[in-house]
């Protein structure tokens, strides 16, 4: 009697782990962020998704990035408004 209601938790058990695999996915991957350039450049949307220490954003060029505070800041610093974010992290504040 124990031996087959063994079986039986582990069959179920076994039956619930692809529908638990797949939801960890979900939360993992298909989210994206959208920004929008604080110089005229236009907007850009990019995924994201839960890194090994933080959430990632991934760059126009393909590559992942770690998410500093924010993932939408980061992707504006980073793609859009790259070389406006170098100048205003310098002190040069020419446009």
């Amino acid at each position: 009697m124990l031996k087959a209601a063994s079986v039986i938790f582990l069959a179920s058990v076994a039956a619930m782990l692809p529908a638990a695999v797949q939801a960890q996915r979900e939360r993992d991957t298909g989210s994206s962020v959208t920004t929008c350039s604080r110089y005229g450049k236009g907007c850009i949307s990019a995924p994201t998704r839960r890194g090994r220490m933080e959430r990632e954003v991934r760059l126009p060029g393909g590559t992942w990035i770690g998410c500093k505070m924010d993932c939408r800041e980061t992707l504006r610093e980073e793609a859009i408004d790259f070389f406006e974010t170098l100048r205003e992290r310098s002190g040069d504040q020419r446009r």
